[in-house]
């Protein structure tokens, strides 16, 4: 019996190694200043005047990053090309289609080159490109843009693909490494750094001299305007309350859109694109004031044992909300002290592979927001096919073209805010990725089978007619549908990420969707080839998401997680709530589970051979 009892003693002692390698989080006794949601903000006045202040300085720059984010259709767009041929052969200038719109929101341009003989000589001098002189015409508002300032078309026209390449894998890149240094310096830092470079890097661009310049420049900018994004994103969801966190995430989405919206005035106005780059990164300058006014987050602080920082700025939030701090009945300023003489302790990304739920969480988000950004793509350009072969008056120019997007993105953002509140984050994720998944399969399925079986139909003559109409049906139900599973997966990213690594996190999921994008101009420079296997791809992924959206836990109404630990707390609930009150989830029995079991110990492996004689 002695050496038994010795035995449990000892294995009760001794440290536990992890299981099927995996390293458990860190777990130490919850204090008050690890419970940032439900003690320390309420003390400091709660969602109170100076964080609606703060939230609404991380609203004014989503205007100019709209800007920037979508003035790729601007600088690059394609124009209608016409050959200025020879005065002496002006008699055999014959006109020949050469050029589609490079990005999916443009109409079919056509371009003009001279031949100098019959109609079958067409293909080859589109090849060779023999025309010397050539003049355009945009449609965008611009007089002048870089496709037409350095004449790429024809056998240039690669660099455009290229030059759109450089602003998406600058951001790629930008998310990466702006995500893990927001975690190991603060949010802040990054900010600041990424609005200095920002203005840097992209006044120059509108002072490039060539093409290699242009691209090199732009890939920096999309560098820096990465940090932006992912630093104000977190800023403002740090500063949030559970009930206040999506909707004010939402109002930064909808500036974004304006900016969008206003993005072709502004082209109007501005004539050329030089002044056009100009204008849109001028206004940063603005930002330069945050180093002074917009202060570090206080959660990111607290998570990370910076208490010294930490206890000026709840001093500064408290003073600015007009609160007693006096009345500190949780004695949360006394907790704040004794914490003081303590180290910082700071977490990567790179943890995230020691735990159990949280980077298959974060890996489920990842491939949502790839998917969803990549079959966008595949929707919008099979509603532009349309229009360019059955030349459709619905989508007659630029304009129409442009619009149509940005009204389907508004209009996704709008229908994302009740089906969020009504069914909640896994809910309403789980339903738009089932409405793309259904709009991708009957656009790939449905359309072949009527256009097998139009003669058993009868439907011959309004074959052509049914399948566009449909198409660009489905089409605009996926790219609307699609459109919220992008923008729902990178803000439940965020609320499932740990304060620690929300900075990371949030820059895989972001970095995802990136490359998602990335898919448009990499098809063009393909001249869409392998574009239906692309999408049978991306339809394949939506069946694998709605799969994995059901292993992800529901965030709504709940705490931000501030450590590993926390992070790791967050399961998976059943996806609809008890018929009734008194429903059992759980398999036990309600006195079966509220057993102590905490008395019982395991016998040692030596002696249960004992045990049995």
């Amino acid at each position: 019996m002695s050496e038994t009892a010795m035995a449990v003693v000892q294995l009760d002692t001794e440290d536990h190694q992890s299981e099927n390698g995996f390293v458990s989080p860190e777990t130490e006794s919850p204090g008050l200043l690890t419970r940032i949601d439900s003690c320390v903000l309420p003390f400091l006045g709660g969602f109170g005047k100076y964080q609606r202040q703060l939230i609404v300085l991380t609203w004014i720059p989503a205007l100019f990053i709209g800007f920037s984010q979508y003035s790729d259709e601007f600088l690059l767009a394609q124009p209608n090309n016409t050959c200025v041929p020879p005065m002496a052969n002006t008699t055999n200038l014959s006109r020949s289609p050469l050029f589609h719109g490079a990005n999916n929101s443009f109409p079919r341009t056509a371009a003009y080159v001279y031949t100098n003989g019959t109609h079958n000589d067409t293909a080859r001098h589109l090849q060779h490109c023999m025309c010397k002189e050539w003049t355009f015409e945009l449609h965008t508002g611009l007089i002048q843009n870089v496709v037409t300032k350095w004449s790429l078309v024809c056998d240039s026209a690669w660099k455009v693909h290229i030059a759109k390449f450089s602003l998406l894998v600058g951001s790629i890149f930008g998310y990466l490494v702006f995500g893990v240094l927001a975690d190991w310096f603060g949010r802040h830092p990054v900010l600041i750094i990424s609005v200095l470079f920002m203005l840097v890097f992209g006044l120059t661009v509108a002072f490039s001299i060539n093409v290699p310049m242009f691209s090199t420049l732009r890939f920096f900018e999309g560098f820096c305007l990465a940090g932006i994004i992912l630093s104000l994103y977190i800023l403002r969801i740090e500063l949030c309350l559970p009930a206040w966190r999506f909707s004010m995430t939402m109002v930064a989405s909808f500036v974004v859109l304006g900016g969008q919206l206003l993005m072709p005035g502004m082209a109007y106005l501005c004539r050329d694109w030089q002044v056009l780059q100009a204008v849109i990164i001028c206004p940063l300058i603005l930002m330069v004031s945050y180093i002074w006014i917009f202060p570090e987050s206080l959660r990111w602080l607290l998570a990370t044992q910076q208490y010294g920082r930490s206890k000026w700025i709840m001093g500064h939030i408290a003073k600015k909300n007009q609160v007693n701090t006096e009345l500190d009945t949780d004695h949360i300023l006394t907790e704040l002290q004794k914490a003081l003489q303590k180290k910082p302790k700071k977490t990567c990304i790179v943890k995230m592979v020691g735990t159990r739920n949280l980077w298959k969480n974060i890996v489920v988000l990842c491939v949502n927001s790839l998917t969803g950004y990549g079959i966008h793509h595949c929707f919008a350009r099979s509603m532009m096919d349309h229009h360019e072969t059955h030349e459709s008056t619905m989508f007659h120019n630029f304009y129409a073209d442009y619009y149509t997007m940005a009204g389907i993105a508004v209009a996704s953002c709008i229908a994302l805010c009740p089906a969020v509140s009504l069914m909640g984050r896994r809910g309403g994720l789980l339903m738009f990725m089932i409405i793309t998944a259904l709009a991708s399969l009957l656009q790939l399925g449905l359309l072949n089978l009527l256009g097998k079986y139009s003669v058993h139909l009868n439907i011959g003559t309004r074959s052509d007619t049914l399948n566009k109409n449909f198409s660009i049906a489905f089409s605009i139900i996926g790219m609307f549908s699609s459109h919220a599973v992008s923008n729902l997966s990178i803000f439940f990213c965020a609320e499932i990420t740990p304060t620690v690594i929300r900075g990371g996190g949030l820059g895989l999921v972001l970095a995802s969707a990136g490359f998602g994008m990335l898919t448009a101009p990499i098809m063009e420079l393909h001249n869409q080839k392998g574009y239906f296997l692309h999408h049978i791809i991306f339809a394949c992924c939506t069946l694998i998401c709605i799969i994995c959206i059901l292993l992800l836990p529901e965030t709504r109404y709940q705490p931000l997680p501030e450590t590993l630990a926390d992070g790791e707390c967050y399961t998976r609930q059943p996806l609809l709530p008890p018929r009734r009150p008194g429903e059992q989830r759980l398999l036990l029995a309600q006195v079966e589970s509220n057993r102590d079991y905490t008395r019982v110990h395991d016998t040692p492996l030596h002696e249960c051979g004992t045990v049995n004689n």
